[in-house]
């Protein structure tokens, strides 16, 4: 018998299947294999690195952000047209910039803020527009998640303060695009650093690369990105360990535990900015840090010990009280005493 199918039931299949950014994060997957090789048999270096490291950690990071976007599109009951729209124009853009990253790679030059002359310098402004772009893009998602339904408590909040904080973690990356004082008073082709307080290029922890001689924008900028898959991670894990966990079952709990952890995510991500614009590496922070670091770890651990033992105490219900559940009924069924 012949079926026709709905346009609406098209529509959420395609929403569901975001046809640009799978095929963007197919490519970089396949990207960051090919990466993978030309660092272990390419011995060409670029300021102390292989030339092939910087492909292999953009495509890797692409390709987290490309699928985490395209999870959370479907999650939309309205705009779902505009926010496709703006998926793809972030698959477009994202793949921009990874071309210009990739060819100047294989080229053995700088990508990021080359201007020694006018091919590198329209490169770099592509590469700049592209990202600018993006950003755009997702702050659009972003104002469209704020008006969608998600369901749990917990789970919404933690969605959109990810998305928020990863949106405020992209920001940061423009401070890297300020010229150094050194830079001003001698113009060599560069305009902008990752590091602060050093020389790009210099000793730098394994893999990341982030400097071990002065502060790194690049690691605020990394922690804040990634807050849109650590939040929602964070979300998935409280819930699986409701099943176990009594004081968790009850979704104001997980919900007000996961505010806590999003002000901590966002104190630290303040902190490791502080520490990079201070010219402190990571691993060697001031006593200051240290210590509000501390004040943030202790603030936070009060006050999810907090949220636990008052919605435990909400209704006079204990921690693992859940509506339709043996304990509920048994309460319901329950008198009070003469």
């Amino acid at each position: 018998m012949h079926t026709t199918t709905h346009p609406s039931a098209q529509t959420d299949v395609r929403a569901r299947r975001h046809g640009p950014l799978l095929a963007l994060a197919l490519a970089m997957a396949v990207l960051a294999l090919v990466s993978t090789v030309g660092v272990l048999l390419d011995p060409r270096e670029l300021l102390g690195a292989p030339v092939w490291a910087k492909p292999l950690k953009f495509s890797l990071s692409v390709l987290i952000y490309a699928v985490s976007l395209a999870w959370l599109l479907p999650l939309l009951e309205r705009g779902r047209r505009l926010a496709w729209w703006a998926g793809t124009a972030t698959a477009v853009l994202l793949g921009v910039e990874m071309v210009i990253i990739v060819g100047t790679a294989a080229a053995g030059v700088r990508s990021h803020f080359n201007v020694s002359s006018p091919l590198a310098t329209a490169l770099w402004s592509a590469m700049g527009t592209s990202i600018a772009g993006a950003w755009v893009a997702a702050l659009l998602v972003a104002a469209l998640l704020f008006r969608a339904r998600l369901g749990d408590r917990g789970r919404t909040l933690a969605i959109r303060a990810g998305l928020l904080i990863a949106l405020l973690g992209m920001a940061l990356g423009f401070l890297m695009t300020i010229p150094t004082d050194q830079q001003l008073a001698g113009f060599e082709g560069v305009a902008g650093a990752h590091t602060v307080g050093a020389t790009d290029g210099g000793p730098g922890l394994p893999l990341v690369g982030w400097s071990t001689e002065g502060g790194d924008l690049r690691i605020p900028h990394f922690v804040g990105m990634h807050a849109l898959q650590v939040l929602p991670l964070t979300a998935l894990l409280l819930e699986l360990a409701a099943r176990r966990v009594p004081a968790l079952r009850r979704e104001s709990t997980r919900a007000g535990l996961l505010r806590v952890g999003a002000a901590l995510y966002l104190g630290v991500l303040a902190l490791l900015t502080v520490q990079a614009l201070a010219g402190q590496p990571l691993l060697r922070p001031s006593g200051a840090v240290l210590a509000a670091g501390a004040v943030l770890v202790v603030a936070a651990a009060v006050a999810a010990g907090r949220v636990v033992m008052l919605t435990g105490r909400a209704d006079g219900r204990a921690p693992g009280w859940t509506p339709g559940s043996p304990a509920s009924r048994r309460t319901a069924g329950t008198r009070p005493g003469p």
